[in-house]
């Protein structure tokens, strides 16, 4: 038996009295003395967490965050700089929004800082959801932001996003790589390739077989450098409502990330176990799979529900809340709490009430990873870590799960 790889996943979420408060020192979001103690606090938190035996650290991509919910313009950047920091923890990003993205450039940049941690690095990919920032930074590629409804424009968006991860994984695992995609092309012009280009001579002498045609057009292009981890590094996939999104985590072995109520999340994990069989895959039940959850551990349910109001109540109501139908909605602050409770995504109370919690939802899918969120720096640093500590200590020897063979990332076709 073995136990379960903690991810601590962090935004930040600037701190503020509320939601009152937030109004207050309108835009949040704006405030660079705040982020500049925010982002050297984070390094601690990193060290600290590295030394409690997380498995992972991860961040997010979010831009335009002028309320000061979810800061996380650049994910790349701070995974670099705690390449530095960490000995023994992965680090990654849930994750990179690739509609909004160049494919080769994340596959570079990805690259590089799979080399800086010397292979303890993993790689979150996520569709978008958010109109006001991936409609914007995405608008070369037409995709727009989605809540998996079944519309047009979700189709559109899930065609990119699969179009894009599918060539970032060429990129990593291809010697050299021509991209006839229906949204991205490389070499482009595609009919052309890049014509007459200069250094034509020795591109064919030392570079890649077949970049250079006979009339000197660059027609291949090697992505370089290659990841430390061959073929690639573990791949994530958030998902918080699609089927369609689990089978292509199945079929491609990425990890699907579960951004949801426990029924649904039973149901996918199901579904993945099925798709994969279907590609050749065989995955036992939680294998390869990633469980998010928000989580207080406290003295007192009291102490529990005190928590939720004061650190997360904010967010939930004015920010998840409008992006997520399928959270409960209700009208004042008992209503919302209990609606909070209800959405799945919370979880928490006493050590007691928490192992109860945490191994109920394992009796159903023991699942392989476990994502923790809290909105630091809404709550302060050292009631996250004293949570967190609580949590490696007292729950997680809770949550014994079968001692899964890994499953072998494959290079593209």
């Amino acid at each position: 038996m073995a136990l379960p790889k903690v991810i601590l996943q962090l935004y930040p979420m600037f701190p503020s009295d509320g939601e009152e408060g937030r109004k207050a020192q309108r835009p949040l979001g704006n405030n660079s003395e705040m982020y500049n103690k925010i982002l050297h606090e984070w390094d601690e938190v990193v060290v600290e967490a590295d030394e409690m035996g997380v498995w992972g650290l991860g961040t997010i991509e979010h831009h335009l965050h002028s309320e000061g919910y979810e800061v996380g313009p650049n994910p790349g950047v701070l995974n670099a700089r705690w390449s530095t920091l960490v000995k023994n923890a992965n680090i990654g990003a849930l994750g990179y929004v690739v509609a909004t993205q160049d494919p080769i450039r994340v596959a570079e940049e990805t690259a590089i800082i799979d080399h800086m941690c010397d292979g303890k690095f993993f790689v979150g990919f996520a569709r978008g959801y958010q109109a006001r920032w991936t409609n914007i930074l995405g608008q070369f590629s037409g995709a727009e932001a989605t809540v998996s409804d079944k519309s047009e424009a979700d189709h559109f968006n899930r065609k990119v996003f699969e179009e894009r991860v599918e060539q970032v994984i060429a990129a990593w695992t291809q010697e050299s790589i021509e991209f006839d995609g229906d949204h991205y092309k490389a070499p482009f012009p595609k009919d052309t390739g890049v014509q007459n280009y200069p250094a034509r001579e020795i591109t064919r002498e030392a570079g890649a077989i077949g970049e250079v045609d006979e009339q000197g057009n660059i027609r291949r292009v090697c992505v370089v450098p290659k990841p430390y981890q061959r073929p690639h590094p573990p791949v994530m996939v958030a998902a918080s409502k699609s089927p369609e999104s689990i089978q292509f985590c199945a079929r491609n072995r990425f990890i699907p990330t579960y951004f949801m109520h426990t029924l649904s999340f039973v149901e996918m994990a199901n579904l993945y176990v099925e798709e994969g069989a279907k590609h050749g895959v065989d995955y036992a039940l939680g294998q390869n799979q990633n469980i998010v959850r928000w989580p207080h551990i406290t003295k007192t349910r009291e102490e529990y529900l005190q928590r939720l109001r004061d650190y997360d109540l904010d967010i939930y109501k004015n920010f998840y809340g409008p992006f997520f139908p399928q959270f409960p909605q209700s009208a004042d602050e008992s209503e919302y709490l209990s609606s909070m409770e209800e959405s799945g995504i919370f979880i928490g109370g006493t050590v007691e009430e928490s192992i109860r919690q945490w191994k109920e939802l394992f009796d159903q899918v023991p699942s392989e990873y476990i994502t923790l969120i809290w909105h630091w720096a809404q709550v302060p640093k050292e009631v996250m870590m004293e949570e967190l500590q609580l949590f490696m200590d007292k729950v997680l020897p809770e949550l014994e799960i079968p001692d899964f063979e890994p499953i072998p990332a494959v290079a593209a076709e």
